[in-house]
């Protein structure tokens, strides 16, 4: 059997070129010389008989066969990372890695504290949070980047049959005033006032301002009739904006908790309507799971809600789409295209959610 014309090491360095766009800053990320990585690539195209890049402009572009040996690249360091964290596991949870995806809301105001637990209880073991957005933390679980994630949105189509999903806590989206507002001195006010308030929004493609106006939507609200004063893109500039009088907005409760004690808020309850969403558990059943993760997911998640966690598949599919679904998943992770109930607190077991 003939030796690989290849080396992890030179698939390192052929993704970190691929990444940085330029020889000399793969060599800096990598922290080796410059011509330490051409001689590698040199080696490497002399090995595979084929050129990696084009070397006509001033960005290293991939040639054909070097977007193939990429992908297939990807793969075989990412089964790498796998096995040795399965060694590891080997310590029994006195070492290791556990990677944990959220998004925004979620991984800013709860995620910390779980993880604070956790830290309590395995010291050993090194935490990792990964915060994006639904869409490319599911892609990251299914390609085995990140062990578990909490998700406030739905699953990419092509990922309904590759994850596994626990619906998880039920996260509340409150309006919020200024504490001076004229409506700030009603607690609930009538839906028709929702047509005279100046809303401050997060983008209109991100998950929790779609869920917003779906929920509304179903209330009878027309939210084509919502006057948008601002879009910003965090929680923490919209909360912002609310306590400087520039409008209202909709938040989740776990993130306003700290300016309700401090009375900078007001929080309005609105006419038999509650604005909700539910947050999933989701992991890849296909892929090593380590002591850490099992771990986290039987000890620490329990004691941020009231629901029993019970994982199934994204949805039910004939078995013909099953397998069309499958096909287009594990096509897609070759290619690495990622893109991108109630909680309870951590003293009295009360907390949060996601964006």
């Amino acid at each position: 059997m003939s030796d690989l014309p290849f080396t992890l090491d030179q698939l390192r360095i052929l993704k970190a070129i691929a990444a940085e766009g330029s020889f000399k800053r793969a060599a800096d990320s990598l922290y080796v010389s410059q011509p330490a990585v051409s001689l590698q690539v040199q080696n490497l195209e002399r090995s595979l008989a084929v050129p990696l890049f084009d070397r006509g402009g001033r960005r290293a572009q991939l040639t054909e066969a070097g977007h193939l040996l990429l992908e297939y690249g990807d793969r075989i360091l990412s089964l790498c990372q796998e096995t040795c964290r399965a060694i590891e596991d080997l310590q029994n949870l006195q070492g290791g890695t556990l990677i944990i995806g959220a998004s925004q809301t979620t991984g800013t105001y709860l995620l910390p504290r779980m993880i604070g637990q956790f830290r309590q209880r395995y010291p050993e073991v090194a935490v990792q949070l990964h915060v994006h957005s639904t869409r490319r933390t599911a892609w990251a679980v299914a390609n085995g980047q990140i062990d578990l994630a909490i998700i406030g949105g739905e699953l990419p189509p092509e990922l309904q049959e590759s994850l596994e999903v626990a619906p998880y806590a039920e996260d509340e989206m409150a309006l919020i005033m200024p504490v001076f507002h004229p409506l700030a001195t009603h607690d609930t006010i009538a839906r028709s006032d929702l047509y005279k308030l100046k809303f401050i929004t997060l983008d209109s493609q991100s998950t929790i301002r779609k869920v917003i106006d779906q929920v509304l939507t179903r209330s009878g609200i027309e939210t084509r009739r919502l006057r948008v004063e601002m879009e910003l893109n965090s929680i923490e500039a919209i909360k912002n904006a609310v306590q400087s009088g520039l409008g209202v907005a909709f938040a989740s409760t776990s993130s306003i908790e700290k300016e309700l004690q401090m009375g900078v808020i007001h929080r309005a309850r609105i006419e038999s309507v509650e604005v909700k969403r539910t947050l999933s558990v989701i992991f890849n059943p296909n892929r090593y799971r380590s002591k850490a993760a099992e771990a986290f997911t039987n000890e620490i998640l329990p004691k941020f809600t009231n629901r029993e966690i019970s994982f199934r598949r994204g949805s039910a599919k004939s078995s013909s789409e099953k397998a069309a679904a499958k096909a287009v998943a594990k096509t897609a992770a070759a290619k690495s295209a990622i893109e991108g109930s109630t909680i309870k607190d951590i003293g009295e077991a009360k907390a949060a959610v996601d964006v």
